[in-house]
């Protein structure tokens, strides 16, 4: 006997009924959703203060952000980087100058679109340096030889602009003399041949000389050695050779004359089989000559390597690679030769006595946007079948195949076999499909978006898509995370950081020590300690060399003690449970570089009134202005501003700030004022800035309002001795939007 449906009850029948919502107003939902999510955090990702044109002006390329470098020594296999030697520029602003010194914002700015220079080769003519360099078009796509003049040994340089354009791209500008006239060699292998250009007007002018070879040569050099001319490249017209790159040599009596092929071409022999292609001019020192290869880890090559050649005949060729390295700070991206450097030149400079060598580099590998675009997309898909899954499990996506999209085909087949395993694959994909089915019959509407138990799943899993986009939106958009320097008229300097510490402070040094390092502009670190057991070396974890320099005697005043071994005229004064950005650091250095004879810092104060009263940044904001920036993180030039902390004059001050343990600061501004009628100080808005001494509790200024009671008194007395402090100087006067 079959049962009676049960009836409703009367909660059931007074229950509305919601259907889910249809499938096309929820993917439309969450997509814009998902774009405006997106989009946001893309904003978001975003510099937040505009950078100054000169560092717009090269796009970003698939094939890196190559420049180059200037370096000199005592012999090619001692070379260091032109900051190394303290070679100073006033018109720059750089104190001392800084690789990198050629780059495509040099070759933009002089009026030739460029996303990077590479593959430089120097040519050397009376006092003067040149050097040739493949520029790379954003236009066209095609790279061009463009050139620069050195009057200073290569200290600064000249761009003067393209000077050979063909058809196809060029690169790798060989140049070297013969019977007195100037001949380039660039790679031509896109054209299918091997050419030489002759100087009409050198450098600016170049006449096609002749076609050396109907091959496609890359990284081409010609040597002059043991009284024949010996031609190495490589060449990638044969089947397999992009792969491997192989070497090969020709030899003559002339550059001009045939070239005849060495016996073993292309060149097998040798150990190193990365290595093949050059990666520069091969040079002699001391009688032996030198072969520099690039070890090609990938496309470009990552580094350089330098092979000493053994023997090099008509029919025998040997090579044994040699120790080489150039030092370089692990600084990763914000280094501009961080990633990879795939070529070398080296020169002897006669004037002065020094050989000099010129390096490209770059800040990332050649599969970084790529790797990151991967990345970003996948992270897209798994968004979209969350969005799919989401849909499906509220009831608003109904997934069903048709069984009969996977039916067999009935028509006549001549081909048995075939018709055979055309018939077992739709089964097989049938049995997919009505699994698949049964999966969405069972997933659908499992959650009830109308009560608060399915309100919550479907909350995490939002939350959980939103994630997801964020995070491809910063693999796709946000860049490659470099926070290099800013430039001034094409040159680029550094600065010492100094910080001034004890022994409770240790931990957080570290952290510091390591984090700032990094910082592309920073050449190295002065720890002064004041007190306790210092750290050994081992103890800081840091990219550029940091010395601890231990005071006798603990007290404020050391943080301006005169320090004859700092190496650049730049000091950032930053205490030690100051963080922020690299990126901020950069801004205030640039901004310090324009203004060299003014405090340039991120904290500013306002001291005004009768008598004079402290007064902190945001009343300093409401009145408008500020005459004082604090130098617990501050731009000086260490020579004018220690020497003025330590001159006579100041003796009463130096007295007051070890009587309060405060106001070193307050003092400095004051000996800035005194020696100028002009505004003596400079504010720079930080992105980010984390003060550290709020979470350790043994800051002096801990107590605010007991610290600015005792810097008032310190106002009160300096403005006895050394007058008022200048003009209050207007937030947004200084025109690139970092002093707002």
């Amino acid at each position: 006997m079959s049962s009676s449906p049960r009836p409703a009850t009367a909660a059931q029948r007074r229950r509305p009924h919601h259907s889910p919502p249809c499938a096309a107003s929820y993917l439309c939902a969450a997509i814009t959703l998902l774009a405006l999510v997106a989009a946001a955090f893309s904003r978001a990702l975003a510099p937040r203060f505009p950078h100054p044109p000169a560092a717009r002006r090269c796009g970003a390329d698939a094939e890196g952000s190559w420049s180059a470098g200037v370096f000199l020594g005592d012999s090619p296999f001692t070379l260091k980087p032109i900051e190394h030697w303290g070679i100073s520029n006033d018109e720059g602003a750089a104190w001392p100058v800084a690789n990198p010194e050629v780059t495509c914002a040099d070759v933009a700015e002089a009026g030739f679109p460029s996303s990077f220079v590479a593959n430089p080769f120097l040519f050397l003519q009376d006092d003067a340096v040149y050097m040739f360099f493949e520029t790379k078009n954003p236009v066209t796509s095609q790279g061009d030889i463009a050139a620069a003049v050195s009057k200073d040994s290569g200290a600064t340089w000249q761009q003067l602009g393209v000077v050979l354009d063909e058809e196809w791209h060029l690169s790798y500008p060989y140049v070297f003399s013969y019977n007195h006239k100037i001949y380039m060699m660039p790679e031509s292998s896109k054209n299918g041949d091997l050419r030489l250009y002759r100087a009409l007007d050198f450098p600016l002018t170049w006449k096609l000389e002749k076609v050396l070879m109907e091959k496609s040569l890359v990284d081409s050099v010609i040597i002059n050695f043991q009284g024949s001319y010996w031609l190495l490249g490589s060449d990638l017209s044969s089947y397999g050779a992009k792969q491997n790159g192989e070497l090969s040599i020709w030899y003559s009596s002339s550059p001009l004359a045939p070239w005849n092929p060495h016996r073993h071409n292309p060149i097998r022999s040798m150990d190193n089989r990365s290595s093949f292609r050059n990666g520069g001019r091969p040079f002699i020192y001391d009688g032996n000559l030198y072969r520099i290869g690039k070890d090609s880890g990938d496309v470009s090559g990552n580094s350089i390597k330098i092979f000493k050649v053994e023997i090099l005949t008509a029919n025998e060729y040997k090579e044994a690679e040699v120790p080489f390295a150039i030092d370089k700070p692990p600084k990763d991206q914000n280094a501009w030769n961080g990633a990879r450097s795939h070529h070398l030149d080296v020169q002897w400079l006669q004037s002065s006595q020094l050989w000099i060598g010129v390096m490209d580099g770059d800040r990332v590998h050649s599969s970084h946007s790529v790797h990151r675009l991967t990345i970003g997309y996948m992270l897209y898909g798994v968004t979209l079948v969350l969005v799919l899954l989401l849909g499906g499990l509220i009831g608003a996506i109904k997934c069903m195949v048709p069984l009969r999209w996977c039916a067999p085909q009935t028509e006549k087949r001549d081909d048995f076999f075939h018709a055979k395993q055309q018939f077992f694959l739709q089964h097989k994909l049938s049995l997919l499909v009505s699994s698949l089915n049964k999966l969405g019959s069972l997933l659908g509407g499992r959650i009830d978006y109308r009560t608060w138990k399915g309100r919550v799943y479907v909350a995490i899993v939002i939350l959980i898509i939103t994630f997801l986009t964020c995070l491809g939106s910063h693999y796709i958009y946000g860049g490659n995370c470099v926070e290099g320097p800013y430039p001034i008229r094409g040159r680029y300097s550094q600065f010492t950081l100094l910080t001034m510490t004890y022994d409770a402070q240790l931990w957080n040094l570290k952290m510091f020590v390591e984090h700032y390092s990094k910082c592309a502009s920073v050449r190295e670190i002065v720890v002064v300690w004041n007190k306790g057991r210092p750290p050994v070396q081992n103890e800081l974890k840091s990219a550029v060399p940091v010395r601890v320099r231990v005071e006798d005697k603990n007290t404020l005043n050391n943080r301006f003690n005169i320090d004859e071994e700092i190496k650049t005229r730049a000091v950032m004064e930053l205490d030690d449970d100051i963080m922020m950005a690299c990126d901020d650091l950069e801004r205030g250095f640039k901004v310090w570089r324009e203004h060299p004879d003014r405090i340039v810092g991120y904290y500013p104060r306002l001291a005004e009134g009768t008598p004079l009263e402290y007064r902190n940044e945001r009343y300093a904001r409401q009145q408008g202005g500020y005459n004082m920036i604090l130098t617990g993180a501050a731009f000086l030039d260490h020579g004018l501003a220690f020497k003025r902390y330590w001159n006579e004059k100041a003796e009463v001050g130096r007295k007051t700030v070890d009587s309060f343990f405060n106001c070193e600061d307050v003092l400095l501004n004051f000996l800035f004022a005194n020696a100028s009628s002009m505004s003596t100080v400079e504010y720079v808005k930080p992105a980010w800035a984390i003060d550290m001494s709020k979470f350790s509790g043994v800051a002096i200024s801990r107590n605010t309002q007991a610290h600015y009671h005792v810097r008032s008194k310190c106002l009160a007395k300096f403005s006895e001795i050394y007058g008022n402090l200048t003009a209050k100087r207007f937030f947004s006067s200084r025109g690139d939007d970092w002093d707002v």
